[in-house]
């Protein structure tokens, strides 16, 4: 079955399906973990790591980044990629917002302060759908 999604769609499915996979690059070495998304709306797509880790590293030197989100459902499998370059984002408030959501960073924000707290925005990314259905056809692309 082929799936088509427009962009007010593809962020319903993004915010529906939070927990994706992120691939940067190091030097010449790919990485990828999984993530789980603020929000994403048509300001962006938003998320969070530590300063203190790999990816704030990596995403320092090269903001470039690939998503990967899914339905996870394995008979009816939709993937959302969506491609762009990330900003880091230095709002105190949106820190603080997100801090009040996940609970489980409330211990690490009393010990380290939101200064530790890196906030990325992926601003007009492309998106491509993929299905099973639609595995050997051509790639559409979608501007977000």
């Amino acid at each position: 079955m082929k799936v088509e999604m427009n962009k007010q769609q593809i962020l319903e499915f993004l915010n529906a399906n939070p927990i994706f996979h992120m691939a940067t690059v190091d030097g010449d070495t790919p990485h990828v973990r999984g993530m789980l998304l603020f929000r994403a709306d048509d300001e962006g797509i938003v998320f969070n790591t530590g300063k203190i880790k790999d990816l704030y590293r990596q995403l320092s030197v090269n903001p470039k980044v690939e998503m990967c989100f899914t339905n996870g459902i394995f008979e009816n499998l939709i993937q959302v990629r969506v491609t762009g370059t990330v900003e880091a984002l230095e709002d105190l408030e949106l820190k603080k917002e997100i801090v009040q959501k996940r609970d489980f960073l409330k211990p690490w924000i009393d010990k380290v302060g939101y200064e530790q707290l890196a906030v990325y925005r992926l601003r007009n990314g492309v998106a491509t759908i993929w299905t099973m259905a639609t595995n050997t056809e051509p790639k559409e692309f979608i501007q977000l």
